[in-house]
């Protein structure tokens, strides 16, 4: 299989993880009259078909143990359980954050979310696989708490005719950001106990463990919406051609960033891989202020809360990144 042999192949690699999965929700943004849980169907379909279509192509470049088919056969049966498992917690994470951008739009959901997921998955990470320099992890962690305070900041000095953001989105963003955050653990254990499963073994399973708990959380979703009235399976069928190749696009997106993350978790350790690829919300908030224009009219003070917010998020990655080889 794949797998890069040098830091900056590695840190390339969680670079682009990063772009996939703050770039991924703009599929989603750019559907018109299709709601989230059904375009959610096609997306699920779309991160397990990349996530498999990676496997059989960088993950079996070799024939040795490591290949992905051979992986599968050899690796421990508790393992596939640990990833299935954080599969489906990712999912539930996920629907939520789709639901959280459907009502609060992208540069205030995503790094909310995906900040406070930070914090949770690099602490929960590093006690199982404790690589790289815990002191700078620490402060990297610490300046992404502050760029989600800050993103928040930005959000309470919009006016009010721009900021008609409820409480409950909020409530939605910081639940998301929690159970994104205890995912990663599951993963840690699959790729450091026991007869491991390789980067892209994970990849298919945990993916696949998110789309088998579609059909527990989507369907809840569907009968019971955080937005707007119930739909059904009825909606999925008359959906616009555009909502499903969309919806397939963004599950490819997001895919291809997460097996990208597992891989140079390879290298690095699970906790650091993890968290610079947890820059995705520098990402989807540029996406926000500068594609979907979610801060037109904001006065300078909500601007100066978004600036700081963009250069904590950049601390944050440089630090997480010497953690790497600092000792």
């Amino acid at each position: 299989m794949f797998v890069p042999h040098s830091l900056g192949l590695a840190l390339l690699m969680m670079i682009t993880s990063a772009i996939c999965w703050g770039s991924w929700a703009n599929t989603y943004k750019g559907v018109k009259n299709y709601r989230f849980e059904l375009f959610y169907w096609d997306y699920a379909l779309g991160i397990f078909l990349i996530s498999l279509l990676l496997a059989f192509t960088m993950g079996s470049i070799s024939h040795d143990a490591s290949s992905f088919l051979n992986n599968v056969h050899s690796a421990d049966r508790s393992n596939f359980i640990y990833t299935l498992a954080g599969g489906a917690v990712f999912n539930l994470a996920n629907l939520l954050l789709v639901a959280a951008i459907d009502m609060a739009g992208l540069s205030i959901a995503f790094p909310i979310s995906i900040g406070i997921a930070l914090v949770v998955g690099v602490v929960s990470s590093y006690v199982l696989q404790p690589k790289g320099n815990a002191g700078l992890l620490a402060a990297g962690v610490a300046c992404a708490i502050v760029a989600v305070i800050l993103d928040g900041k930005a959000y309470g000095s919009l006016p009010r005719a721009a900021s008609a953001i409820s409480r409950k989105s909020i409530i939605v963003c910081i639940v998301s950001g929690i159970l994104m955050g205890l995912w990663a653990p599951f993963v840690t254990h699959a790729m450091t106990q026991g007869n491991i499963l390789s980067p892209y073994s994970i990849g298919v399973f945990f993916t696949l463990g998110a789309l088998l708990s579609c059909f527990v959380w989507n369907i809840y979703f569907m009968k019971n919406p955080l937005v707007g009235e119930r739909v059904n399976f009825a909606g999925f069928f008359r959906g616009p051609a555009s909502g499903h190749m969309l919806g397939l696009l963004g599950g490819a997106i997001w895919g291809t960033g997460t097996v990208f993350n597992l891989v140079a978790a390879n290298f690095t350790g699970v906790a650091i891989s993890y968290a610079i690829g947890q820059s995705a919300p520098m990402v989807a908030a540029l996406w926000g202020v500068f594609a979907w224009k979610e801060f037109q009219g904001a006065n300078r003070r909500a601007k100066t809360f978004l600036a700081l917010m963009f250069l904590f998020y950049i601390l944050a990655i440089l630090l997480v990144a010497r953690a790497n080889t600092a000792r």
